[in-house]
C-alpha cells in the first residue's frame, strides 16, 4: 500500500499536525502518524523509518519545534522524499526550527515548509503532489481543488468588489 508517514517530535506538535492528517484524508490518501523524537527515542526512529519503507511509505513528514531536527534525521535515514515542518515554539517562536528544517547540507534534501498550521497543510499538499506524479486519480483531485480554490476567490471578491 501507498502512503505518507507523518512523524512528530512531541504530542505538542499534533493539535497543528491534525491539519496535515485531514488534508490527506480530504485527498483519500492513506497515511500513519506517530511520535517518535531522534532525540528522546533514536532507536523508535530508525526502526520505524525501516518498517513504513517495507510497509511502501511514498514521503515522509517530520515535524519538530526548537530545533530538533527531526526532518534531518530522517533525510540521512531514507533516500524516499523528506517534507520538514518546523513546529512554532520556544523563545523563537519556530524560526530556530525552520532555519534547522531548511540548512541542511548538499545531497541531504528537506522539503521545508511554512512554520505551523499552513506549512502542515502545504506539507500534505506537498506529499499528495508527489504521489499524483504516479496516480492519476490523485492528480485529478489536485486539479479539482484548485479549480475550487479559485472559484472561491472568485466568489468571495463577488461580495465586496467595487468595478467601475
Amino acid at each position: 500500500m501507498k502512503f505518507v508517514s507523518i512523524i512528530i517530535g512531541s504530542k505538542s506538535d499534533y493539535e497543528v499536525m491534525q491539519e496535515c492528517a485531514a488534508t490527506l484524508q480530504k485527498f483519500g490518501v492513506p497515511y500513519e502518524l506517530i511520535i517518535s523524537s531522534v532525540h528522546r527515542s533514536p532507536e523508535r526512529t530508525k526502526n520505524y523509518i525501516k518498517e513504513a519503507e517495507a510497509k511502501g511509505v511514498q514521503v515522509f513528514i517530520a515535524a519538530a519545534g526548537m530545533a530538533a531536527h527531526l526532518a534531518g534525521a530522517l533525510a540521512a535515514t531514507t533516500t524516499k522524499p523528506v517534507l520538514g515542518v518546523p513546529m512554532a515554539s520556544g523563545e523563537l517562536r519556530g524560526e530556530d526550527a525552520l532555519l534547522s528544517t531548511v540548512m541542511m547540507p548538499a545531497g541531504m534534501p528537506v522539503g521545508t515548509v511554512a512554520i505551523g498550521k499552513a506549512g502542515a497543510q502545504n506539507a500534505a499538499y506537498l506529499a499528495i503532489q508527489i504521489m499524483a506524479l504516479q496516480d492519476d486519480e490523485l492528480k485529478i483531485k489536485l486539479q479539482e481543488d484548485r479549480i475550487s480554490k479559485a472559484k472561491k476567490v472568485e466568489l468571495d471578491s463577488s461580495t465586496v468588489e467595487v468595478i467601475l
